[in-house]
């Protein structure tokens, strides 16, 4: 770890200036009544009783994740119905948003809707009843605790945080607070017109101030990992692919939600391939063009852009994806990205199969739990301890750092799954790859960012996420030429570091 220089003294004014952007909505933004209840009288008046309301958003089964077996033929039809699933929830937290109807209303439409097209979805598959596919229509009413007054760093459970940084896949962590469901039973109240949101935020739909901690608060909680065995593979092979053209965003997904524009609902950064929309495909990629520096390398690296919560409008404010979803506020361009390949602690790597794609992470993890949550946040200077729920405060001088390992193991046969985890797998704590998975060269990308003075921050996300940091993820997909990655793979076994 580098030596800490930093003066704490600063910081505490910091904390406080960012809280109270936050209660204000960000850039001194009000926040509506219900979207301020995390921020009410901590003193016990009377004063703030009309904003009492507890916040929440819309927690329903994330079918994309439970799909195993869908034919080839059927899943181009099987991807634009979870795309539309995915769009059936953004409008329904809209309407909520708008207060277009209670939210037992909106809840019965948007699970009515959702019945229909997993009709669809179970049609493409062969029709009749798919066991993959029961009891995923119905949506519920996720009531999410405030904790007013706790955002203060070491009240945070993320100040307590062991491991934000998942080794071999294995979460350290255990409790994450950020991806556990808070009244994830509740129905929506009958009648109820409680507005979505957490409080905080330009947008009102967070992020909250419980959702940063001071990082100068939080214990070392890295471990070291595995020490390389007699067969293992200690080289690194770095890719310099840029930080990203501003021009190239789009709110698209071609990996989850290919041929369909807005599939992500938030907005991405690309480096890499600059062909990299909905509707692009592998012979595109190959050839298209690339920000690497090394032009064999093709390859797209994307991930949800973070936005400083300052008041101001972005080009994208009136556009889906952008401020008609809540992604609001000045994308902040990073300051550097750093992409590298490693190796595997017991064995050699093998080639990845040109076009795997892999995503690490999980964009719907704070309802859908911390099962897949992958990123890790930090800041320069502060390396040793990572958070994967919290986002962190950094003292003057250390940048904001976002951290994503990626999947090591490979099952040998499959450039995607259908719930596009399904053929990529973490090492374990000792780096050993699963029965019938081969070890390939770990991506490792870390992201830096300068956060303004004084300003809160936030990642991309789908609007019911509430811009929560474990919801945060990244994707990729290999567009290497065969001798590149060759190269890749022969400078990591030999224990070299190339690039």
């Amino acid at each position: 770890m580098r030596q800490q220089t930093h003066k704490r003294g600063r910081f505490t004014n910091k904390t406080v200036a960012i809280v109270a952007a936050l209660a204000l909505g960000g850039g001194g933004a009000a926040i509506i009544a219900a979207n301020a209840s995390a921020h009410g009288d901590k003193n016990g008046s009377d004063q703030n009783n009309t904003v009492a309301a507890k916040a929440g958003t819309i927690q329903c089964p994330d079918v994309g994740q439970q799909l195993r077996d869908v034919p080839s033929k059927a899943q181009p039809k099987v991807d634009k119905n979870l795309a539309e699933l995915d769009n059936q929830v953004a409008k329904a937290y809209q309407r909520m948003n708008q207060q277009q109807g209670s939210n037992g209303a909106v809840l019965s439409k948007l699970n009515d809707d959702r019945s229909q097209t997993l009709n669809n979805i179970g049609a493409a598959m062969g029709g009749g009843k798919n066991s993959q596919l029961q009891g995923m229509a119905n949506c519920k009413w996720q009531e999410v605790a405030n904790q007013a007054g706790q955002g203060q760093g070491g009240q945070q459970q993320g100040g307590q945080q062991q491991g934000g940084q998942q080794q071999g896949g294995q979460q350290q962590g255990g409790d994450q607070q950020g991806g556990q469901q808070q009244g994830g039973d509740q129905q929506g109240g009958e009648g109820a017109n409680e507005v979505p949101g957490n409080g905080g935020g330009q947008a009102g739909n967070g992020p909250s101030q419980d959702d940063f901690v001071d990082i100068t608060k939080v214990q070392p909680n890295v471990q070291q990992p595995p020490q390389a065995q007699g067969n293992g593979s200690t080289g690194t092979f770095s890719s310099e692919c840029g930080v990203g053209d501003p021009g190239l965003r789009n709110s698209d997904n071609v990996i989850v939600a290919p041929g369909v524009g807005n599939g992500a609902h938030h907005m991405h950064d690309y480096v890499g391939s600059d062909k990299n929309d909905a509707f692009a495909n592998n012979q595109s990629f190959e050839q298209g063009g690339t920000s690497c520096q090394n032009q064999d390398d093709k390859s797209t690296y994307y991930w949800p852009v973070v936005r400083a919560q300052d008041g101001k409008d972005e080009a994208d404010a009136d556009q889906l994806g952008g401020g008609q979803e809540g992604n609001v506020g000045t994308i902040l361009t990073p300051k550097s990205s750093k992409i590298e390949f490693k190796g595997n602690a017991q064995s050699k790597v093998a080639a990845m199969p040109k076009f795997l794609r892999i995503i690490t992470g999980d964009a719907k993890a704070f309802t859908n739990g911390d099962k897949n949550a992958n990123a890790s946040w930090s800041c320069t200077g502060f390396e040793d301890r990572q958070l994967t729920d919290k986002y962190p405060l950094c003292p003057e001088g250390s940048s904001v750092t976002r951290t994503f390992d990626f999947q090591s193991c490979w099952d040998g046969q499959n450039i995607d799954s259908a719930n596009h985890r399904d053929h990529v797998a973490f090492a374990g704590e000792d780096g050993s790859c699963p029965n019938g998975f081969k070890a390939i060269p770990q991506l490792v990308n870390t992201i830096t960012y300068d956060v303004p003075a004084n300003t809160p921050f936030a990642v991309d996300g789908f609007p019911e996420q509430l811009h929560k940091p474990i919801t945060d993820h990244d994707d990729f997909i290999n567009v290497m030429s065969e001798d590149l990655m060759n190269e890749a793979v022969d400078c990591i076994n030999s224990g070299k570091q190339c690039g």
